[in-house]
């Protein structure tokens, strides 16, 4: 008898249904309905849509709930190395990554109830969330959605304990509108009438606008970033402050000061699902929490011995105009404590607005290596990207990979040790991990 196995499940998968995405939310309900709705015995659910910053509030969630002694199930996409990483399950011992037989058997099944009609895949491993979060105990869920918001395939959630939208800006235009006005009422659409709704840091007053004015006609209970709560550095620690008043905490283990507002999000939106989280236990979350491939030490694998010695590298995932601004800031946040030469290693895919991510850098990075984005169908190639981070004012080449870069960069390099960013995209950034030998777990 053959052992069933997710990647075997996934890759056939492929072959069967076309990639990418297909806004519409007939084909997951459809599905959901044949596997008796799985989605509707979900624990508490906390429902995560935004541009930026979905995932470290996701972290941080997961960080508090668990602080405080609960049991959580967590799912995030994409997926750095392996797809198990979208699926955290909730244990004692803090949750761990589905096991690969489970995970094979939640694909078989909903695969086989399907019976071939169309779909994409994407649907169907967000129906296999909701088997694996249906069919294991736990007191919460976190489910971030994948694209959009109003027809992810994640938004079949009737009753979420509470939807929260992070920062918006200009990304995915193909699927979700050319302004920014478009985009946040796609995001909008994760919100349930009469559903608490948390509205985190947003950089545009339009798009704040429009969530507010949805959560209005929805008859949300609403808090918002800056109006209900915020979070603000003193002293070199955070303090949050909202109608309950004040909590002094350690600054937030996630690096930049862009981590206090997504951190002060998650502590809203907790609250507002109705858990009620301590100081002592908010205090062990912001020096607890974690989340790969955004703004990631990397201190020791395969790629960084390949590296000048003595340097300092990150890497960070963050893939749009509005990622590359609150990078360079956290980036010059370090320089201001540790001043260090930047080099950047970037990779990036074509959805993405190169020029404007690199120009959040210009000032502060002395040269950019472009490298290809191999895990990716949608890579741009490497002297192109060269070509776009030169548009954005900087020195920029093209080489063949991030080993090569660190190699060419450690023998030419005369000066001190520099601080070393690869990024750009969330493939290439999980292609880095994968290589160096330091995966999520």
């Amino acid at each position: 008898m053959t052992t069933l196995s997710a990647a075997r499940e996934i890759e056939h998968l492929m072959t069967l249904h076309p990639k990418g995405f297909d806004l519409s939310l007939d084909r997951v309900t459809r599905l959901l309905e044949r596997l008796g709705n799985p989605q509707e015995r979900l624990p508490p659910v906390i429902h995560i849509a935004g541009t930026n910053g979905k995932g470290s509030c996701a972290a941080f969630s997961r960080a508090l709930l668990e602080a405080a002694g609960h049991l959580v199930h967590v799912h995030t996409s994409p997926h750095l190395v392996n797809w198990h990483e979208r699926y955290r399950l909730a244990a004692e011992d803090g949750g761990k990554l589905v096991d690969d037989d489970v995970f094979a058997e939640a694909i078989a099944r909903a695969a086989e109830v399907n019976a071939g009609q169309k779909i994409t895949v994407f649907e169907i491993l967000t129906a296999v969330t909701f088997i694996l979060f249906s069919e294991h105990p736990a007191e919460a869920a976190i489910i971030e959605v994948g694209l959009g918001g109003r027809f992810d395939a994640t938004n079949v959630i009737k009753r979420p304990a509470v939807s929260v939208i992070m920062p918006i800006s200009m990304d995915h235009e193909a699927y979700l509108g050319d302004r920014v006005e478009l985009i946040a009422a796609e995001k909008a659409g994760i919100m349930k009438r009469g559903c608490p709704v948390v509205i985190g840091a947003q950089e545009s007053e339009t798009a704040l606008q429009v969530l507010i004015e949805t959560a209005e006609r929805l008859d949300c209970p609403t808090v918002v970033y800056g109006q209900d709560f915020l979070a603000f550095e003193e002293n070199g620690r955070m303090v949050y402050q909202d109608e309950d008043g004040l909590m002094d905490l350690p600054s937030p283990r996630l690096p930049g000061r862009h981590q206090f507002a997504n951190a002060a999000a998650a502590i809203a939106a907790v609250k507002a699902a109705g858990f009620e989280i301590s100081h002592r236990a908010t205090e062990k979350a912001m020096t607890h929490v974690a989340w790969p491939g955004r703004m990631q030490k990397l201190p020791q694998g395969k790629l960084v011995e390949l590296a000048p010695k003595g340097a300092e590298i990150w890497l960070d995932g963050g893939h749009n105009p509005g990622a590359g601004i609150v990078i360079a800031e956290a980036l010059a946040e370090q320089e201001e404590k540790n001043p260090r030469p930047l080099i950047l290693i970037s990779g990036m895919i074509n959805t993405k607005d190169q020029t404007g991510y690199f120009s959040a850098f210009k000032g502060l990075a002395r040269h950019v290596y472009t490298v290809p984005v191999t895990s990716s169908d949608a890579g741009v190639p490497n002297d192109e990207l060269a070509l776009r981070a030169a548009e954005a004012g900087l020195s920029a080449e093209p080489v063949s990979s991030v080993a090569s870069a660190l190699m060419l960069l450690r023998d030419s390099w005369d000066g001190p040790a520099p601080r070393i960013l690869i990024g750009g995209s969330l493939y290439f950034a999980g292609a880095v991990l994968d290589e160096n030998g330091t995966p999520p777990t």
